[in-house]
């Protein structure tokens, strides 16, 4: 019956991405300065995946207070402290952060090493969904880790009764129980997801609230769509920007690995029933969450007016096309340029120059035989339209670029620095690649 609601193969999903588009910590008291502490610690862990088995170990980025997520303020600089108590060098990869050169993995930091420690101030330009993990070392034979989501709020009000935040994330499980990490065939291994850690989750809602439900892609190599029956899901920001809101197509919101969604629902689910989210992965439809609505009368009579645009984070309204540097990157297959992070080297030759305040346009060629994700480090990008240089109507850091096509996007180039570019195909043991672009 699920997979009647969704029926999506693995081209179709990535082609939604145009058309759908279209850790645990708390801050605490506020460090020397008038900084907030983000306190990370990598370490050896172990997650529920198999019902009445043992856990399975697997490697995270843990925090130093219970939640389920940080949250801090725009404008806020943050005082980010990681420390490394895993076997093996870490680095920490941010998925959102814009203009810091001083946290580009590999660039300006290098890993640390097994019992090291670290300290960076990051400021929070923007608000929006943000994502942080040890994942860019992750292709090898090690344990597989865990993403964790951070939420940067608003410094005006926004109109809404509930913020949730859905991290989804896959895992590949032998039959003997051990996790195996990306960059390794599967074989046998079974394919599992969970969100926020678990297997399922119930969300209370009562009639007519409006939750916000950040979305967030933490697979490590699986696009994904996910879609709330019975409900309009309106989509209001993607990887942590605001966008002109717009409805989701059938209601299903696509994902690309390391991808963010903003949407906001208006829960219509009647007193004591229950709304399923579905996750489909281009395979088939599975329910991973649930609306279940409580026995409370509706928090208010009828339901919330649409609601306006989130407020701009302050990206330019217009990109000046016309005289753009225009570059042209190759995706997949055997190319020489790309460097796996082991064999990463920043005196490596960059993709490309720019200058401060000059539009950057770029041709992603995807030569592989199966979809890429190409992942932009420190300036967000629209995606030009295919017929002409117009854009679509919201920012992304990330996307998916079906096999054999050529997507054009484009970005102003605001921040001086040396920047990394991350790919990696929708295949488990496909490695992930780097370049790196500089900007002055």
């Amino acid at each position: 019956m699920a997979d009647r609601i969704i029926r999506l193969d693995r081209r179709e999903l990535v082609a939604g991405l145009g058309l759908a588009l279209l850790c645990p910590a708390l801050p605490g008291i506020a460090a020397p300065g008038g900084r907030p502490p983000l306190a990370l610690q990598a370490k050896a862990g172990a997650i529920g995946l198999r019902p009445g088995a043992s856990e399975t170990p697997i490697w995270l980025l843990q925090g130093t207070a219970p939640g389920p997520d940080p949250r801090f303020k725009r404008g806020d600089a943050l005082e980010v402290t990681l420390l490394n108590d895993l076997p093996v060098p870490a680095v920490l990869n941010w998925h959102g952060i814009n203009g810091v050169p001083a946290a580009e993995p590999l660039l300006a930091r290098t890993p640390l090493l097994p019992g090291a420690k670290e300290t960076l101030v990051v400021p929070m330009r923007h608000a929006g969904t943000l994502l942080c993990d040890l994942r860019l070392l992750g292709d090898s034979p090690a344990r597989p880790s865990r993403a964790r989501a951070m939420v940067v709020g608003e410094t005006e009000a926004v109109s809404v009764d509930r913020d949730e935040v859905l991290l989804i994330e896959d895992w590949r499980l032998r039959p003997d129980g051990t996790a195996i990490a990306p960059g390794i065939d599967p074989k046998d291994a079974a394919t599992i997801y969970t969100i926020n850690g678990l297997a399922s989750l119930d969300i209370p809602v009562r009639s007519h609230e409006r939750l916000r439900i950040r979305l967030i892609n933490g697979c490590q190599r699986n696009v994904i769509a996910i879609k709330i029956e019975g409900h309009e899901v309106r989509i209001m920001a993607l990887d942590g920007q605001p966008a002109e809101p717009f409805p989701a197509r059938n209601g299903a919101v696509v994902l690309a690995p390391g991808a963010r969604t903003d949407a906001f629902v208006d829960a219509t689910v009647p007193a004591g029933g229950a709304s399923s989210i579905l996750l489909h992965d281009g395979k088939e439809a599975r329910p991973i969450a649930r609306l279940v609505a409580s026995k409370e009368p509706p928090i208010r009579d009828t339901a919330l007016p649409e609601a306006p645009p989130l407020p701009s984070n302050g990206l330019p309204a217009q990109l000046e096309l016309k005289n753009a540097l225009r570059f042209e990157l190759s995706l997949g297959g055997p190319q020489a340029d790309w460097m796996t992070p082991a064999n990463f080297a920043p005196s490596s030759a960059p993709a490309f120059h720019a200058r401060t305040g000059r539009t950057v346009v770029l041709a992603l060629a995807n030569r592989a035989d199966k979809p890429t994700v190409f992942h932009l480090h420190g300036h967000h990008f629209r995606l030009l339209d295919r017929l002409d240089d117009g854009w679509k109507p919201f920012w992304l850091d990330t996307l998916a670029i079906d096999s054999g096509q050529t997507q054009r996007i484009a970005f102003l180039a605001e921040y001086a620095g040396r920047w990394l570019i991350e790919a990696a195909s929708t295949d488990w043991a496909a490695p992930r690649v780097l370049r790196w672009y500089n900007v002055e």
